[in-house]
């Protein structure tokens, strides 16, 4: 018998492998959006011009304020003040335009007003990028000099003296910083420096050699999408512009190329097909009636495969019955009194969980389901894989544990369910408002989304029942798999942590200072991408929060105190994410500093309400950071 089922196995797991890998398509995240024919295909000598600019169809464009000239087929300008640019490049965030009047491109220096550029006179449309180097000659104050933005290899006339030129800048200024040049602001705010002239450059992401030349960013007003018109493609994300107000900008999923805008090239599924890249419909599988042939054969031999492995199965049960008559995917115990006289909370059967759920059709996020219980409960049920009879004895432990502790900001663990094989269940109460993933899911679609309290609250919150639970309980008690689902919403947005990793010392776990990180870029973009902590530490660095910031937070609405609150939330989240997983940056810290943010806050430093009170109520050290500012200057052991 068990050669037979070997044989049988081994035959299903031969035909299975081969329709997966007859059908295989892998996709893969293509960047080079120039393979993809724009609608409108209108070029000017070596440029191809990419929404929403255009140069004589009106249609392919979106305002007159992209409408471009193509002068003696070859060279494009723009017009801003009735002045002429020049176009040197084309990016996907906006433009890199040469100083008026010069048709060469290198000059030693220009005056500060040569570039006069006011973006009220857009509409909001264009406005001077944060990615501008600024080189400045014969400043008399050099207060305002960066040493760090002279590590470029800089044009050939920028070099400060290379290549025989002595007339370089001799002092450096990214407008990333905002010390000096602010959003809006004209290259003349520099002349109270008493600076002769400027130069200007752009270093693209990832290299260090610059491009001379100004680069406008470009964007589209909000409004538009507020008002009902649709502007991203279906398989596109929003993002908000840096320096436009108001300006939002299209930026197309994973697996997906294109720009992202509907009247664009929107955004087409791009793959691997017959080792070439192909996108949209060549993605789309084979419709050759000889493969047909081929697919209907290995599914008959599969299903024939799976037919008699059932029916071996059916009689080897018949001769051992298993004692819970569960899921024939799991291994079974060989008694089960032991295991219920651990479980000192309640006991929840199978098919009381399977009527709860629908038959765990409620997926929540994840191995968890949502469920109703027959006196009305919300419910969130999380299935727990166990390898071995150690571990659901750890798993039972663990939910001891948690079910012992009393804290506001905690879930209520109702039970726990061991009648599955090795795969047991803890039941959690599950508040009717929700958990955190699906409000911020929920705000996109109906655009009615957590406002920046809410949000800050919510963080304050979740930082400070972890450092409880970290600093305050013995032994310390981790989650090791916080997630905005993880975190659950009652009708007051009053936070409470359920779903808990619950088997120690596995290879999964991870640092719960990085995860929380992760958890406030989401709340700031409102966004769950996979590549989230790379894109946000990115966008940080660049001081281009605006453009991460979830649109339904109206950042450039928001008065400066709260935009304020919303970059050095953005730090701490940074600073999860580097510091969090090597334990330099402790769960205690981060409430310490989110509570202070919370305190200092002009419209919600006297609001903490019940919640936040409750959460520092049951700990002596938080209670004493909640309530005094001098206590961020704590001993750093704790």
């Amino acid at each position: 018998m068990p050669s037979l089922i070997n044989t049988l196995f081994f035959t299903f797991v031969l035909t299975f492998t081969s329709f997966t890998q007859f059908h295989a398509k892998p996709i893969t995240n293509l960047t080079q959006k120039s393979q993809i024919n724009p609608k409108c295909n209108e070029t000017c000598g070596d440029f191809q011009v990419s929404y929403p600019f255009y140069i004589n169809n009106a249609s392919c464009g979106w305002s007159n304020t992209f409408q471009l000239s193509c002068l003696n087929s070859t060279s494009l300008f723009l017009n801003i003040d009735s002045q002429n640019y020049r176009i040197l490049e084309f990016f996907s965030d906006g433009i890199l335009l040469n100083f008026p009047g010069f048709s060469n491109t290198c000059r030693p220096y220009n005056d500060l007003n040569s570039f006069k550029f006011n973006a009220n006179n857009f509409n909001n449309f264009l406005g001077i990028s944060n990615d501008n180097i600024i080189g400045l000659y014969d400043c008399e104050d050099s207060s305002l000099c960066k040493t760090n933005c002279e590590a470029n290899n800089l044009p050939n006339c920028d070099r400060n003296g290379n290549n025989n030129n002595v007339n370089g800048p001799t002092c450096c200024y990214p407008l990333s910083d905002h010390s000096v040049w602010y959003k809006g602001s004209d290259f003349d705010v520099f002349s109270k420096y008493e600076c002769r002239g400027f130069s200007s450059w752009v270093v693209p992401r990832g290299m260090k050699v610059g491009k001379r030349g100004v680069k406008l960013e470009w964007a589209i007003p909000m409004n538009l999408s507020n008002n009902g018109v649709v502007i991203c493609d279906v398989n596109a994300q929003m993002i908000n512009a840096t320096n436009v107000k108001d300006g939002i900008r299209c930026f197309c999923d994973d697996g997906f190329v294109g720009d992202g805008y509907v009247n664009g090239t929107g955004c087409l599924k791009a793959c691997f097909k017959d080792g070439k890249e192909k996108f949209g419909e060549d993605c789309e599988p084979d419709r050759n009636p000889k493969k047909k042939i081929i697919i209907l054969a290995v599914l008959t031999s599969t299903l024939a495969a799976v037919f008699l492995l059932t029916l071996v199965c059916l009689i080897k049960r018949s001769v051992k019955p298993s004692v819970y008559g569960s899921s024939d995917n799991q291994p079974h115990f060989r008694s089960t009194f032991s295991f219920r006289k651990s479980c000192n909370t309640r006991l929840f059967t199978l098919k009381e969980l399977n009527e709860a759920t629908n038959g765990f059709d409620q997926g929540h996020g994840g191995p968890v389901y949502k469920g109703t219980l027959k006196d009305g409960s919300g419910i969130a049920v999380q299935r727990i894989q166990c390898q071995n009879e150690q571990d659901l004895m750890n798993v039972l432990s663990r939910i001891e544990l948690l079910s012992s502790i009393i804290h506001r900001q905690l879930a209520h663990v109702f039970g726990c369910c061991i009648d599955s094989g090795y795969a047991p269940m803890v039941i959690y109460e599950f508040p009717e408002n929700g958990s955190l993933d699906e409000h911020l899911q929920k705000g996109k679609d109906e655009k009615i989304g957590l406002d920046w309290y809410k949000r800050l609250s919510i963080a304050a919150q979740t930082a400070s029942v972890l450092a409880f639970l970290q600093h305050e309980i013995s032994p310390p008690v981790f989650h090791h798999d916080l997630k905005t689902s993880s975190i659950f919403l009652d009708q007051e947005c009053n936070v409470k942590i359920a779903c808990f990793a619950m088997l120690e010392g596995s290879n999964l776990y991870r640092s719960d200072v990085y995860d929380f990180g992760v958890v406030l870029l989401e709340l700031i973009s409102g966004s769950s991408h996979t590549d989230l902590p790379t894109v946000g530490i990115q966008k940080i660095r660049d001081g281009k929060i605006e453009e991460m910031a979830d649109p339904l937070l109206y950042y450039h609405e928001q008065p400066p105190f709260r935009k304020e609150q919303i970059e050095m939330v953005a730090d701490i989240a940074t600073r999860c994410l580097i510091f969090g997983g090597e334990g330099k940056f402790r769960m205690v810290d981060v409430a310490r500093e989110l509570v202070h943010i919370m305190k200092e806050s002009i419209d919600g430093g006297s609001k903490r309400g019940p919640a936040l009170e409750e959460t520092f109520s049951n700990s002596s050290l938080l209670q004493m950071i909640s309530m005094s500012p001098d206590s961020i200057y704590l001993p750093s052991k704790v």
